[in-house]
């Protein structure tokens, strides 16, 4: 359940893609939208094959690559937590690059405040461990780097430029609550004004709004203000990156692989159509799809993408999701629980808003990303005792890194059914 407007607002931004289709549910996938020949036309999805969307059939990773062998820019989706889909981004790279064609690598996970530690990597002049703790990866980005190593050093070993296209969270937070009227001059030269005008992509935006499980609060006569100022942050978040990916090419010429997560390519509506009103540059889209267990095939629409690549579900994420935010004050040396766990590991270790972290496995950590390093490195299985401070008083939890409750059910009525 979403349980407050900034969880929802990261699904809706941030959008981990479509997973599980009985979780996202399958209407999504299968709405009218995109191209208006292929809109009311459907295919079934098999996993591990690759389908394309204007021939309804499957076609081989080669004859895909063909098609892209022209086009200016390729938009990868991504559920963020998904392993294979990263894997999948890594083969399209170097295989594009194999081509024999100049090209950059355009990323969701950075902003341009940390181009320069983009560049570097790219250059071969950082090793890994310093590219994580110098570019502060798990300040800018929530997730594990190792479901992003096989990228990363795609870039590395093949010399492929990077580039940053997110926008501050400040700032989409800003029009995400007062307007874009309400960013200041040097805040707009950032982010041009989003068009909010498209009703295709109103309406994909509306219908993920109304698949989510909404808390009784956010329910209602502000419902529909709710959705806007949600609209307003998606469309801030598509337009940032379809400008900067501009910015990009224009400066160097390349063509462009941009990764992010799926929600922004869904259809060809998000960042890909922007993109495309503005410049008129040829693309492809892919967008994986994850065939839940127990089903041969799911049906989506021709209009989600030019090429669906189907997948079968994994047991569990290859990493685990710690689901502890820290936040540091100025004044005090320990770092801070910005807020009670709403998932993750931590989920029901016990944590609330306000604890005072002392030592993490008897180690004292002053550094958001170096703490955040450190808790990377355990796996399923594993477990961590942290030492904190509440209301005067020391208390130690342990965080055991088990698998969700949910997946832990599946798996068990699916060892009672074998």
């Amino acid at each position: 359940m979403i349980k407050n407007i900034f969880l929802y607002t990261c699904m809706v931004g941030l959008c981990l893609g479509f997973g599980r289709a009985e979780e996202e549910g399958e209407k999504l996938l299968q709405l009218k939208l995109g191209h208006p020949e292929l809109a009311d036309k459907t295919m079934s999805i098999s996993a591990d094959k690759i389908y394309s969307a204007e021939s309804g059939s499957a076609l081989s990773f080669e004859q895909m690559l063909q098609e892209m062998s022209s086009v200016r820019v390729v938009y990868v989706g991504e559920s963020h937590n998904s392993l294979p889909m990263h894997q999948i981004q890594a083969r399209i790279i170097r295989a594009l690059f194999a081509q024999g064609q100049d090209l950059s690598i355009g990323l969701e996970m950075f902003t341009e405040e940390r181009q320069s530690y983009l560049n570097q990597w790219s250059l071969g002049l950082l090793s890994e461990e310093e590219f994580v703790r110098e570019a502060e990866w798990y300040i800018a980005w929530n997730f594990n780097y190792d479901y992003y190593a096989d990228i990363f050093n795609a870039s590395r070993d093949l010399n492929i430029p990077l580039y940053g296209l997110n926008a501050p969270r400040t700032l989409i937070s800003k029009i995400r609550m007062r307007g874009w009227d309400a960013l200041n001059e040097k805040e707009k030269i950032l982010i041009p004004e989003p068009d909010l005008s498209h009703e295709g992509h109103r309406q994909l935006i509306r219908a993920v709004f109304a698949d989510m499980d909404m808390p009784h609060q956010m329910k209602g006569a502000g419902l529909d203000k709710v959705f806007e100022s949600l609209y307003r942050a998606q469309s801030a978040w598509d337009e940032i990156m379809a400008y900067n990916v501009v910015r990009a090419l224009e400066w160097n010429e390349r063509r462009m692989v941009v990764l992010a997560g799926a929600g922004h390519f869904w259809y060809n509506l998000g960042i890909n159509r922007r993109l495309y009103e503005k410049k008129n540059w040829s693309y492809r889209t892919v967008i994986c799809v994850v065939i839940p267990k127990g089903e041969t095939a799911v049906t989506v629409s021709r209009g989600l993408a030019d090429f669906v690549w189907g997948l079968p579900e994994e047991d569990k994420p290859a990493y685990p999701s710690i689901g502890l935010k820290f936040k540091k004050f100025d004044h005090l040396e320990n770092l801070v629980l910005e807020q009670k766990p709403i998932d993750g590991v931590a989920l029901d270790a016990g944590f609330e808003k306000g604890d005072v972290i002392l030592t993490v496995d008897d180690r004292n950590f002053a550094d958001i990303n170096v703490l955040r390093i450190y808790l990377s490195k355990f796996g399923w299985g594993d477990q961590v005792r942290i030492k904190l401070l509440r209301n005067a008083q020391e208390k130690e939890l342990k965080l055991e890194f088990e698998a969700p409750k949910e997946e832990k059910e599946n798996q068990e009525s699916s060892e009672v059914g074998q």
